[in-house]
Formats: structure tokens, C-alpha cells, sequence
């Protein structure tokens, strides 16, 4: 038997790789796929950054003021009949907005509501169109110094156009009730697009 040759059940039959061979040749296959996923991430968000588009519209309360009421209710029925007065309390909210649009096309303002949370839960109230806003300033001269444009629905506004005015609305609640509400607003609702909520910078002022 020659010295050269091995049993087939020595160790030194078969070479045994160690765990250096196991590796070598791993670590660029690891690089490479960590590249390839930096340069995947990095051009998603440039593909992100590119498409996407800002809100359609932008705006910025620039006031609000509030006026408590006393309001007594109408003495006779619908037949002229005497009745028993009725009053109640209200608070008029008049929010002084810009809105602009910053779309590349029209955009239609249908509605908007101005929003608080009461004592006794969330409330909306819509706005005053623009007749019952300018007998809102009749009734209540002591107002007159802060009205202003209002905006109405149906409102369009071009491409780039921006517009200021004022909103009124209503709320049944008392002096006491109002002193303890929390989360103003004013939604503001576009044809075929998403609402834009509005909140004020500054607590309102009492008129």
C-alpha cells in the first residue's frame, strides 16, 4: 500500500471548509444588495417628492370675535295670537378669513361651518348667507365696526387667486356655557376636493 494513499475513513479523506470558506465571497453580495436598496428608497422619494401636489386650497384665520345675546322670542302665533314670550341665549361667532387657491385650476367653495366643543358636547353651525350677514350688523350696530366683505357659497376662485372676508355664525348657549368651550374652527367644504379646517391662532374677542 502506498503512503500516498488515504482510507476513505480518515479525516483526511475529505477536506473540511471552514468557516472562512463558508463566508468568502458573501460580503460583496451584502454590499451590493444594501446599494441596490439605498438607491431604491432614494429614487421613491424623489418620485414621491416630485408627484406630489400640495392641498388645493390654503388659508389663515385671521380673527375671530364673539357677541353674547339676549334674544326674546316673537309674542304672537301664527294666527296674531298672544303668546308667552319666550328668550334665549346666543353667541355670535365672526371670523375674519384669507383663503387662497393654490391649485392650478378653479376650485368652487360650497359651504362652511364653524365648529365648537360645548359643555354638553361638539356642535357646527353653518354660516349666514349674505342677506341674514348683513341684517346680523342691522340688529346689532354695535358690530358695525368690524364688518367686512363676506364670502359666500358658490364662491370660485382662480388659479392662484386669494380672498378675504368674513363668516357669521350662531350658536344657542350662554355666557357661562361659551367661557367654557375649547376646539374652534371653521371647515371649510370645496366641490370635488377635501375639506380645509381652519383653527384660529389666538383666543376670540369679546365684542
Amino acid at each position: 500500500m502506498s503512503l500516498l494513499e488515504l482510507h476513505p475513513e480518515s479525516p483526511d479523506a475529505h477536506e473540511i471548509p471552514s468557516g472562512d470558506d463558508y463566508t468568502k465571497g458573501s460580503s460583496p453580495i451584502v454590499v451590493a444588495t444594501i446599494a441596490a436598496v439605498v438607491a431604491l428608497v432614494i429614487a421613491i422619494t424623489i418620485f414621491v417628492l416630485m408627484v406630489r401636489k400640495p392641498p388645493v386650497a390654503a388659508g389663515t384665520i385671521t380673527g375671530v370675535y364673539t357677541h353674547i345675546t339676549h334674544t326674546l322670542g316673537s309674542q304672537t302665533d301664527a294666527n296674531g295670537e298672544a303668546t308667552p314670550a319666550q328668550s334665549y341665549d346666543q353667541v355670535l361667532v365672526l371670523t375674519n378669513v384669507t383663503l387662497r387657491n393654490q391649485s392650478d385650476k378653479p376650485i368652487i367653495l360650497r359651504d362652511m361651518v364653524t365648529n365648537v366643543t360645548l359643555p354638553d358636547g361638539p356642535r357646527s353651525s353653518y354660516v349666514a348667507g349674505p342677506s341674514d350677514y348683513d341684517r346680523v350688523f342691522l340688529a346689532y350696530p354695535e358690530l358695525a365696526k368690524l364688518k367686512t366683505q363676506t364670502i359666500s357659497r358658490e364662491t370660485m376662485l382662480q388659479p392662484g387667486q386669494q380672498i378675504e372676508g368674513m363668516f357669521v355664525s350662531a350658536f344657542h348657549a350662554n355666557g357661562e356655557e361659551w367661557a367654557a368651550h375649547t376646539d374652534l374652527s371653521v371647515t371649510l367644504h370645496f366641490q370635488y376636493h377635501p375639506d380645509l379646517v381652519l383653527t384660529p391662532g389666538a383666543p376670540p374677542a369679546a365684542i
